[in-house]
């Protein structure tokens, strides 16, 4: 064999030795798995928290709530923007009127009944309904 020859042997075992061995699913067999990785700036990023259940009200909502509760007579005074205890007695006062089990919590039933609700909240979804003519009968030949 050729100096060339056994240069080109010995560097294609260096090459194959160095390289680690994969296996099935794609992990390093070669790397010790005490070997922790190095956290960058990057790897640090915090997770943003979506928003959970009901956004509070703004003020000027609340305020539009206690109109309507004292044009139905629950609540006296003036619309303050705050929902306190007085705001909390009267939406139950409105809710028990109504049948409604009286929470004091701002809903969907309870602004309906105060007119400041969607025509549709608190329902069901619609229920198609049947087709009004019967389809044309198939024709034999």
């Amino acid at each position: 064999m050729t100096k060339r020859t056994w240069l080109c042997i010995l560097g294609a075992v260096l090459f194959v030795g160095a390289a680690p061995v994969v296996s099935a699913v794609g992990s390093t067999a070669a790397a010790p798995s005490s070997v922790k990785k190095k956290k960058t700036p990057h790897s640090k990023k915090k997770s943003k928290r979506t928003a959970r259940g009901q956004i509070a009200p703004t003020p000027d909502r609340i305020r539009e709530i206690q109109g309507a509760l004292i044009r139905e007579g629950a609540l006296s005074g003036q619309p303050t923007g705050k929902w306190d205890d007085a705001t909390v007695d009267a939406m139950k006062k409105i809710q028990r009127d109504h049948g409604i089990s009286p929470t004091g919590k701002i809903d969907a039933l309870t602004l309906n009944k105060l007119r400041l609700g969607s025509e549709t909240a608190g329902r069901g979804a619609p229920v198609p309904s049947a087709p009004s003519t019967a389809p044309p009968a198939a024709s034999a030949h």
